[in-house]
């Protein structure tokens, strides 16, 4: 099954010298343990455009389509067994990063 694991943060490109180290280390063993699907850092919130074609349309708006304080500044997707080995992952991710994430299994 697969699991989408989002690094929450209130910055971006916050990372330290010494958390990309231990992300880097943190990528490469999942990798290697058949866990890495893809994974990915983000742009802040204000770069962001909304679109919304419902019913044609076409609104096209720049911002975020929610104003919150934290948001999802990368991500991983990985692939786990169950929800304990994703959780488990997902916390030695948030250690190696220095962030709150969330995990969410794909439908």
């Amino acid at each position: 099954m697969q699991y989408l694991v989002t690094v929450v943060d209130d910055r971006t490109n916050s990372g330290t010298e010494e958390e990309m180290v231990a992300i880097t280390a943190f990528n490469e063993r999942i990798q290697a343990e058949g866990h890495w699907v893809f994974a990915g850092g983000l742009n802040g919130p204000d770069t962001a455009t909304v679109l919304d074609n419902r019913d044609g349309r076409g609104l096209v708006t720049d911002g975020p389509y929610v104003e919150t304080k934290e948001w999802m500044a990368g991500f991983w997707v990985m692939e786990a067994p169950d929800l304990d080995v994703a959780l488990r992952l997902a916390a030695e991710g948030s250690r190696a990063c220095n962030r709150k994430v969330e995990v969410r299994p794909f439908l």
